[in-house]
């Protein structure tokens, strides 16, 4: 079935992952994504060991549902490719460096001769201008230039870097909102987004508190909510479970639960701004009953009372849990003789299927793009 960005077309100039997780958005969106590559392909078809029926499944889990040219974009004969198809395009993006990218004219100023209606995004570590541009960028160094490192981890250890790439995919998601937005305004022009800029965006609470009262927001044990409490992890019988309660309605439900009419009656413990001023006790006290049962009898002991309290899953159990199987966020494409497992599409839109194909072979579709 079609998806809301059927008919749209837009050039992907991009490695690695976030220019490719940004393009693999708009494919499960309908997109027709045409990917450029140099004629050695994206550095993503060697990177990890696996791969299904000819596909590296490191590659094929960032590019599932697109086309694929090569071109050499320093020469002549790559610039008239890319002239091409930028005539029939609707938006080109690219995560090369700004340096690189002015070099081969993938700036709005480059190509508006060519397609004055074309959306431009250059997604970059630091923006396309300015002092910091060409530096390298990579997901853990921009983790630690914006402080994400240091608010993660326990407060007596290291900073932890987060266990997946929070930067390039949040980068990813940015910079696809960012180019339909202008594809969507319909005049064409220049889209910066950056790997920096993004997760700066996403530290909105705590850096408004920061900027506000001059509180630097420090790490807390068991990754505990700063402001929020007992919002955190808890130890029990045989593993933890995460427990968030906000509104004293459901402190209530969690007291009689546990029955402990005490903390109902503790000024101290009663009130949400209670238990923030109190958090070392309001801790102390759970902790203790949390280690009377497993983690499961917690969940099934909690949850049916519209408590915010789970488990902690690996990985394994949540790409077989019955959630995700009831999300489709496991998918399955046929490649052959075999079937290649990917991770499924987060945006579904009633009425609407994403058409899930393979990832391109390097070049498969030169001769129909570039005759």
């Amino acid at each position: 079935m079609p998806g809301p960005l059927t008919g749209k077309t837009i050039i992907e100039i991009g490695h690695m992952l976030a220019g490719p997780y940004c393009g693999m958005l708009l494919s499960d969106l309908g997109a027709r994504v045409i990917k450029v590559e140099s004629p050695e392909g994206d550095i993503g078809r060697t990177i990890g060991p696996h791969s299904v029926g000819g596909h590296n499944t490191y590659f094929a889990s960032l590019n599932r549902g697109k086309e694929s040219v090569t071109l050499d974009l320093a020469s002549e004969e790559g610039r008239a490719g890319l002239a091409r198809l930028v005539g029939m395009a609707d938006g080109l993006f690219t995560n090369l460096r700004p340096a690189a990218i002015k070099k081969l004219g993938l700036t709005y100023d480059s190509l508006k001769q060519i397609k004055p209606t074309l959306a431009c995004l250059a997604l970059t570590g630091y923006g396309l201008d300015g002092p910091y541009a060409d530096s390298p960028a990579y997901d853990y160094v921009i983790q630690a230039m914006t402080g994400v490192m240091l608010l993660t981890g326990d407060p007596d250890g290291p900073p932890v870097k987060p266990g997946f790439s929070a930067v390039d995919n949040s980068a990813g998601i940015m910079g696809a909102l960012g180019l339909v937005a202008k594809m969507l305004e319909g005049r064409g022009g220049q889209v910066d987004v950056s790997m920096y800029d993004t997760m700066m965006s996403q530290l909105n609470y705590l850096g408004s508190n920061y900027l506000n009262s001059g509180e630097q927001t420090e790490r807390i044990k068991d990754g505990a909510h700063p402001f929020i409490v007992p919002a955190q992890l808890f130890q029990t019988k045989d593993g933890y479970v995460v427990l968030f309660i906000t509104h004293d309605k459901f402190w209530r439900l969690f007291a009689d639960s546990l029955g402990e009419p005490d903390w109902l009656a503790d000024p101290r413990l009663a009130t949400m701004s209670g238990r923030s001023e109190n958090r070392d006790l309001v801790v102390s006290r759970i902790s203790e009953r949390m280690m009377e049962k497993t983690a499961e009898e917690w969940v099934e002991q909690l949850a049916p009372l519209g408590l915010v309290v789970a488990s902690i899953c690996s990985l394994a159990d949540a790409l077989e849990s019955s959630l995700s199987v009831s999300r489709d966020m496991v998918i399955e494409i046929p490649v052959d003789h075999d079937r290649l497992r990917l991770i499924g599409s987060a945006i579904k839109v009633d009425g609407e299927h994403p058409d899930f194909r393979p990832p391109p072979a390097l070049g498969e579709h030169n001769a129909r793009l570039l005759p």
